[in-house]
Order: C-alpha cells, then structure tokens, then sequence
C-alpha cells in the first residue's frame, strides 16, 4: 500500500491506495504519527477512495490511530468509502466510532 499525505485546514489527510492489511502496519503508523505530531493539525482523514481490500488487521490499526488521536486531542474521521471496503466497515460498525465523510 501506499501513503500519500498532506494537511488542509487543521485537517492531516492520508491518501491510502492498494491493499490495507498487516503488510501496511509500519507505514500506516508512521504515517499517522506524523500527522498527529504536526501542529495546528486538529483532525486525521484517512481517504479510502483508492484502497480495494482491507483485512482484520486493517480495522485493528484504524482502532489504534483514534486511541492515540483521542489521547493527543485529536479526532479521526474516514473518507470516500465504496465498495467491500465500505461493507466491511459497516458490518464493524465503524461508524460508531469514527466520523465518515462522503
């Protein structure tokens, strides 16, 4: 998978494309952090347009992004859903803990 990243309006946005599974977890987490450590960032988007699978481990590192968003003030929220990826996001209920954008 890969990361693209950039920050708009408080907002740090993690462009995801490829598969999201345990192959990922270094990048993701080094992604993430960061995005939590830039200042003035006050939200992390995580962009799912371009990602086509995503595992169980996937779901555990969403988890751990907002345990350590929560712990620094800040709030995630998932973007641009479609697809399986969506299905399986739902069936988690996801959208019970993070906010999810069109």
């Amino acid at each position: 998978m890969q990361i693209a990243s950039e920050v708009r309006d408080h907002r740090a946005i993690l462009k995801l494309n490829g598969r999201f599974d345990f192959h990922s977890h270094r990048d993701f987490r080094a992604a993430y952090e960061d995005a939590l450590s830039r200042d003035g960032v006050r939200e992390v988007e995580v962009d799912f347009q371009q990602v086509d699978y995503l595992d169980s481990s996937a779901l555990g590192m969403l988890l751990l992004l907002r345990e350590k968003a929560e712990a620094a003030g800040k709030t995630v929220a998932l973007a641009r859903l479609h697809g399986t990826v969506k299905q399986v996001l739902e069936i988690a209920n996801f959208g019970k803990l993070f906010a999810i954008r069109a």
